[in-house]
Formats: C-alpha cells, sequence, structure tokens
C-alpha cells in the first residue's frame, strides 16, 4: 500500500495537475539530511511513546521486570559457601538438579575436595560452548526428572535442586522429590520459590510446558509429611546460623531433607 501511495504522487507531480509538486520533490531530493532528521525525530517520538503509554514496548519492559529477578539457581551459587558450613564433607559429591545447571557446576568444582555433577530438565541446545563441554565429559546430562533418576542409591552425598520442582504438578513431585532422596547419602537441599514471585520468561512458558507454580512454606511441609520425607535438623540449623552470622539472605525457600535409606 506504501508503495502505491508515493508511486501515484509521483505520477501526479509528473503530470502537472498540482503545480508545487515538483518543487516539492526537488527540494526532498536536494536535502537529504533533512529527511533522515526528520526520521529519527519520529523514531524517537514513537518509542517515547511506546515506553510512555500501552503497547508492545511496554509489554516487553514489564515483562522482563518480573523475569529472571528470582532465580533460585542463583540463589544456590550465592549459598555454596554457606552450605559448606552446614554439610561439611557432604559437600564431598554433589548432584545439582535444575535449569542452567552448567553454571552451578562450574562452581562447585570452583571448590575444594568437591566433586560436582548436574542433570539439565530442559533442553539445551543454546547452550554455550562450555556448558556443552561439560555435557560430553559426562558431568551434566539432560533427563526427565519426571522419571526415575539413572543413577544408584546413595550415588551423591548432596542432592541440590532448585528452579525444577516449582514447574512440576503434585502428581510427579510425589515420585520426583523421593527419587531426590534416593541418590542422596547425606541429604537433599530444595532451593523453591517464594510465592508471588514469577519464574519462567514467557518465552520459555512452552519449554516449560506450564507455568511456575510458588507453593507456600506450610504447603510444602504437608507434601513433606505426605511422602514420609523428613527433615535434616542438624544441618538446617547449621545453615540458619551460618546465615545469620554471614551477608547471604536467602531470596527463596530453602528446605533440608533426610536421605530416603
Amino acid at each position: 500500500m506504501a508503495r502505491r501511495q508515493v508511486g501515484s504522487t509521483r505520477r501526479l507531480g509528473d503530470g502537472g495537475s498540482f503545480p508545487f509538486a515538483g518543487a516539492l520533490h526537488s527540494k526532498s531530493r536536494s536535502s537529504p539530511l533533512l529527511s533522515i532528521c526528520l526520521v529519527l525525530v519520529g523514531a524517537c517520538l514513537l518509542i517515547g511513546y511506546a515506553y510512555s503509554g500501552p503497547g508492545i514496548f511496554k509489554s516487553i519492559k514489564e515483562v522482563s521486570k518480573v523475569t529472571g529477578d528470582y532465580s533460585c539457581t542463583a540463589e544456590v551459587q550465592r549459598a555454596v559457601s554457606v552450605l559448606k558450613k552446614a554439610y561439611g564433607d557432604g559437600m564431598r559429591k554433589v548432584l545439582h538438579v535444575g535449569p542452567e545447571t552448567c553454571s552451578v557446576v562450574s562452581t562447585l568444582l570452583k571448590e575444594d575436595e568437591t566433586e560436582a555433577w548436574g542433570i539439565e530438565p530442559y533442553d539445551i541446545e543454546d547452550a554455550d560452548s562450555h556448558c556443552k563441554s561439560l555435557v560430553s565429559k559426562g558431568l551434566v546430562r539432560v533427563a526427565d526428572i519426571k522419571f526415575p533418576l539413572p543413577y544408584r542409591p546413595k550415588s551423591f552425598s548432596l542432592v541440590i535442586v532448585s528452579d525444577a520442582l516449582d514447574y512440576l504438578s503434585p502428581k510427579y513431585l510425589n515420585k520426583t522429590v523421593p527419587e531426590l532422596a534416593r541418590v542422596a547419602s547425606d541429604g537433599v537441599v530444595l532451593f523453591a520459590g517464594l510465592p508471588g514471585q514469577q519464574r519462567a520468561k514467557v518465552a520459555e512458558l512452552s519449554k516449560f510446558g506450564r507455568p511456575a507454580k510458588m507453593r507456600s512454606a506450610s504447603w510444602w511441609n504437608r507434601f513433606f509429611v505426605q511422602t514420609s520425607l523428613e527433615e535434616n535438623e542438624a544441618p538446617s540449623k547449621k545453615f540458619e546460623q551460618a546465615v545469620s552470622k554471614g551477608s547471604y539472605k536467602p531470596a527463596c525457600q530453602v528446605f533440608h531433607l533426610k536421605p530416603l535409606h
């Protein structure tokens, strides 16, 4: 439609039926700088309006405010030193389960006397070369955590999970959480989102299959009782003591569970 409109104006000027068209056309050709300036000013006004009022740009900005701000996986990396104080030798062989597990495994491998593995519950086609290297070495694997984990009982001293269980329905949680406890010898640390937090980016909802469900502490405690999982009291108290004395303040719920032997 735009091309036809431009073409009709040009024919009108060439035909002479509008006496000023030729002059305007000539002037616009002789002043390209003016045209460029007008285009830039218009673009700036359009962007300013889009961000100040309703529009697609404002929607994108609003989405970015509530996504990625509450990552329990980032919490895990911040809490490594606190976890070491709470679990001691229990940090010697760690399995992390959750998205972005490559970053957590990389952080854990930097710790002295710590072996680390990871399970990525979702596709990692867009992973960087470092993550793909961890996968090729067998340190990180992609697996659907709704099914039994490919490990023997007590394969790891500590299992840490983050940003994964919030996307599972109770039907699958009943199977997955006991599986996490089965492969641990010293305990399971569960990082869960707080009610009111939004975890997944809108573009990633199709990857997760369902939006995150942020559950309260009372909900989780009832769930643990129903699935015969007990609080790991000793490391839980040490963790709380370390938190009270340090600069790390959890932005996610942290639960400490005994292994399932």
